[in-house]
């Protein structure tokens, strides 16, 4: 299930744009979603992990657990209002999960 904001809202994430962002994470940055998932979306025994939507609150995976898959949600730390916004929540989530897990986050840039 993909997650965005209404149709016709004025929000940025459309269908569309969720789904460039999904593929991105998917394809890009699947160890990143994983990190993720495990320290911040509660699921430590993740596996692996898709992104699956998102929309202006928070962001949508599907992990992999010993017992199947399932569904976890990761709070944004504020309401997204655009675009652009998206990476550098992920990255601020990324680098959560990393100081939490007591892994080293890859140097901006």
């Amino acid at each position: 299930m993909t997650r965005s904001l209404p149709a016709g809202g004025s929000g940025p994430f459309t269908p569309d744009v969720v789904a460039a962002i999904s593929r991105h994470m998917n394809d890009d940055h699947a160890a990143d979603s994983l990190l993720i998932c495990r320290a911040l979306g509660g699921r430590p025994d993740a596996t692996a992990a898709r992104m699956t939507g998102m929309d202006a609150t928070g962001i949508d995976f599907t992990v992999t657990v010993p017992a199947g898959a399932v569904p976890v949600r990761v709070p944004f730390a504020h309401r997204l209002t655009e675009r652009g916004e998206v990476r550098r929540e992920v990255v601020r989530l990324y680098r959560r999960a990393c100081a939490l897990l007591g892994v080293p986050a890859r140097p901006a840039g």
